[in-house]
């Protein structure tokens, strides 16, 4: 039969119980306006049951208080965090193509298309007043105007392609020290739990922190019970949570994680010929990583990899994206030479756009890959037709040559179109527009009959004061055109500046002075003839802007769409994680209601005790 004190132990299991339940309801009112808190419950069952060998055979054991759990639901979680990577992307993308949009934006005074056409009426101008000095002067001012537009917008093109760059070092930095307290916390979470207890305040941290990080970059995240390894059967009460980020990239194991690190490229490592020196690669290393260590060694963080997802993906897009126009061929021949140890690499290319100088983006020196191995170029050749050469440095060929017939590229598919793209646009456009003029120029002559001289050049890197001649822009040997003209170094001639009157205003030497037929031809060239993507010059600026606007606009649309999931999602996953005040006063009044009766039981309990102990007695 069961013991004479059976009662009080079963009415004290469920005082505790009660007790263990007003707690846990007290802790979430307190925290119903706390974030990311998850609602707590307590998990109890009926003890076993005591055999007491009498006909009912049985008897009930009270109540066992089992743990403190939250209550949360993994299916919101997983939909949450994808979502939330989706929304990163999108806004970083959006945020950069409002900036560009702005850049890009006519104001009606300084924007392309009033400076054209400004350009336009100064022309008029020198055929109305039969090319006075003045006049002249004037045009080659607009004209200069237009050179500046260029080079400003490269200038404010690159600098957002700076900061760009420096927000993705702070996404990698900020990733890194997610990366550290999780495994902080998972360290204390199961120190905690070994001993038999819930960390769920710890648990909410954690969670908390892999919600950022699904913001930042696409991650999965799988936790698993730790076994006694030479009893399997036994839980040790400690899990093992792993987290791979970008497509199955481990970040984090248990205790452990890795670091991205991001390094500068150098001045002859760029992939693009207008990106900005400096620009990050990404690399894993360990978590020991210290500035200034070695990093030839580290595995790359591939760039072009579509399953990054996030801000960090955004980022990327905005930075590197180049509509999908890179650099791809494939080797033909490898030729070492034994004396100066440099190879001659011959590589012929399939894609109509790279064999048009005018949209080339190749840098003079850069990086080459050729069957997963990374070699440096110094200078490269076009033959004018679907072959190029690369010279090879000897330092990056000295283990080992490209095979042949194995694709090269330079660079890497970034479909989304971000800076490279407009930097791009904006090249072609400067590289035929100067072409055209300068060929109508030079095939004219002065007012004084003098022959005609180009009007548009470039820059020297290599030396700011010094321009590009006209053989030099034209030469047929290197069939490479006006490839060395970007947006950043476009120039009116200075010799133009200097003296307007150079202007070739007449078509035929034996024209009158004030006779301007090469005016009108480059006047007809202005309006009449397309230079740039089926459109005439003066319409550049529709095209691209196009292009901005409506990557703008789809990325604005796709944020608010996103945000309005985040929302929706997020108010999913409140019903079940959140405190509701309401419910939470109601289980306040059925849990005192129990711990009254459970006291009640007690007490009367302890009556029956008296009766039997003191009143019984012989």
């Amino acid at each position: 039969m069961p013991s004479t004190f059976f009662g009080l132990n079963i009415a004290a299991s469920g005082l505790r119980a009660a007790n263990a339940a007003l707690n846990t309801t007290a802790n979430n009112i307190a925290n119903a306006n706390t974030d990311d808190y998850s609602r707590q419950k307590v998990d109890q069952r009926a003890s076993d049951a005591l055999r007491v060998f009498t006909t009912y055979g049985c008897a009930g054991a009270g109540v066992d208080t089992i743990a403190i759990e939250r209550v949360r639901d993994e299916f919101y979680d997983v939909k949450y965090r994808t979502n939330e990577t989706l929304l990163g992307r999108v806004t970083q993308r959006n945020y950069f193509n409002q900036l560009a949009q702005e850049y890009f934006k006519d104001d009606g005074t300084t924007g392309f298309s009033s400076l054209f056409t400004k350009m336009q009426s100064a022309l008029q101008d020198v055929m109305k007043a039969s090319g006075t000095t003045e006049t002249k002067a004037t045009f080659v001012s607009s004209l200069s105007q237009i050179t500046d537009y260029f080079n400003h917008m490269s200038e404010s093109l690159q600098q957002l392609q700076n900061d760009i760059n420096q927000e993705i070092k702070m996404s990698c930095d900020t990733i890194n020290s997610y990366a550290q307290q999780i495994c902080s916390l998972n360290e204390q979470i199961n120190v905690i739990e070994m001993q038999g207890s819930r960390a769920n305040e710890l648990r909410d941290q954690r969670d908390d922190l892999l919600d950022k990080l699904s913001k930042i970059v696409d991650i999965d995240v799988k936790e698993t019970k730790v076994v006694d390894a030479s009893n399997p059967e036994r839980e040790t009460g400690a899990t093992r949570l792993i987290v791979n980020i970008a497509g199955q990239q481990q970040l984090l194991d248990g205790y452990a994680y890795k670091k991205l690190i991001c390094i500068a490229r150098e001045a002859n490592e760029n992939v693009n010929q207008s990106d900005i020196v400096g620009l990050y690669d990404i690399k894993w290393a360990p978590a020991n990583y210290k500035e200034g260590d070695n990093t030839s060694k580290l595995d790359v963080f591939d760039l072009d990899n579509k399953l990054i997802g996030g801000e960090l993906q955004g980022l990327i897009d905005m930075r590197d994206g180049n509509n999908s126009f890179y650099f791809s061929g494939e080797v033909q021949d490898s030729i070492k030479d034994s004396k100066t140890g440099l190879t001659t690499v011959t590589i012929k290319v399939s894609d109509p756009n790279l064999m048009d100088m005018t949209k080339c983006t190749l840098p003079q020196a850069g990086k080459i890959e050729v069957a997963s191995k990374i070699y440096s170029y110094e200078e490269w050749q076009y033959d004018g037709g679907d072959t190029y050469t690369f010279i090879l440095t000897a330092e990056s060929t000295r283990s080992t040559t490209p095979p042949k017939y194995r694709t090269a590229t330079v660079g890497a598919d970034f479909s989304y179109q971000g800076i490279p793209y407009y930097m791009q646009q904006m090249n072609e456009w400067v590289r035929k527009f100067s072409d055209r003029v300068n060929d109508i120029m030079v095939k004219g002559f002065t007012a004084d009959s003098q022959e005609g001289q180009y009007i548009l050049s470039g820059t020297s890197d290599m030396d700011s004061s010094a321009q590009f001649s006209y053989p030099q822009l034209t030469s047929l040997s290197n069939n490479k055109g006006y490839y060395e003209l970007t947006a950043g170094n476009f120039i009116v001639t200075r010799e133009l500046r200097a003296n307007s009157d150079l202007l070739a205003t007449k078509m035929d030497v034996t024209e009158g002075e004030s006779e301007y037929k090469n005016i009108e031809t480059l006047g007809e060239f202005f309006s009449k003839e397309d230079i740039f993507r089926g459109a005439t010059s003066g319409e550049f600026l529709d095209k691209v802007l196009g292009d901005v606007a409506l990557n703008a606009s789809n990325s604005e649309t796709l944020e608010g769409t996103y945000t309005a999931l985040e929302k929706t999602i997020g108010n999913q996953r409140l019903s079940v994680m959140g405190v509701d005040e309401d419910e939470e006063a109601s289980a306040l009044v059925q849990y005192e209601h129990s711990y009254t009766l459970n006291s009640k039981m007690i007490n009367t309990l302890t009556q029956v005790y008296d009766r039997l102990i003191t009143q019984t007695g012989v």
